[in-house]
């Protein structure tokens, strides 16, 4: 139901990811931020490739941002083969970090063999921004629809991921 940018891709190499660390760092920093480490560990990630799960286990590595408290944290997480498959969801924080969002994926795509980015605000694709506020807008129609259907429904509920389900009914 939510705007959602989704990614995927694959590091040229262990130096491109170095270089990725510093640059989300850098603007991290400048656009203030949080950011946490992710430490290198034994994981799962659940993984879907052609609509069926593509799960993965063994060792992570990556960063994650934290734009906004009501945009999900943007997961940079790579498998052992520096491959990431995520999606964040920006709807409640609005187009402005929506297009900050896009903007981080934009800066670090040339460090990938190919960054793959499924935008549902068609931002990524079109650069339009009263096209992604339009999907923002009839996203939020949508869920006040459903919350005058379910009174007892929540909306904007965080999972202990960070990430944010539209609506619980």
């Amino acid at each position: 139901m939510g705007v959602t940018i989704h990614f995927e891709g694959r590091l040229r190499d262990e130096r491109s990811y170095e270089q990725l660390l510093l640059i989300v760092r850098k603007i991290a920093s400048s656009e203030a931020w949080l950011t946490e480490d992710i430490e290198p560990a034994e994981k799962k990630l659940l993984r879907i490739r052609d609509e069926e799960d593509w799960d993965y286990e063994g060792p992570v590595k990556g960063v994650i941002l934290y734009p906004h408290e009501d945009c999900d944290p943007v997961r940079l997480e790579f498998d052992r083969d520096l491959y990431m498959q995520e999606f964040t969801k920006t709807q409640f924080a609005g187009a402005r970090y929506h297009v900050k969002v896009i903007a981080l994926l934009r800066t670090i795509e040339p460090l990938f063999v190919e960054l793959k980015v499924e935008d549902e605000g068609e931002y990524w694709e079109t650069g339009n921004l009263q096209a992604l506020s339009g999907h923002i807008e009839t996203c939020g129609e949508m869920i006040q629809e459903e919350l005058r259907k379910h009174p007892g429904a929540k909306f904007k509920v965080k999972d202990p991921d960070g990430k944010i389900i539209d609506l619980i009914a």
